[in-house]
């Protein structure tokens, strides 16, 4: 569904940037660039945990489908249809 697609999403950006921000502050302290990939990595793992399988909490809001229609089509035979030929352009 829509809503939990959004949820889905926002849930996934806040943990980019959070992780995103920690990682870059620990990493400006300790002077080791290192720290702030490995953050960043961490929270990305994390955000992917949460955000890809599909959780109860992202089906809340079911879509409505539309019913399928009967076109008639099911008493002709493959063979009893004519072959649609293509016309040069």
């Amino acid at each position: 569904d829509y809503k939990g697609q959004k949820l889905a999403e926002q849930i996934f950006q806040g943990i980019i940037l959070v992780s995103a921000v920690i990682g870059f502050i620990y990493g400006y302290i300790t002077e080791q660039f290192g720290w702030t990939v490995y953050i960043v990595m961490a929270g990305f793992a994390l955000s992917c945990l949460l955000t890809l399988p599909p959780w109860p909490m992202y089906r809340r809001n079911p879509l409505k489908w539309l019913p399928v229609q009967d076109l008639g089509t099911e008493d002709k035979k493959p063979a009893d249809r004519k072959p649609k030929r293509h016309t040069k352009s």
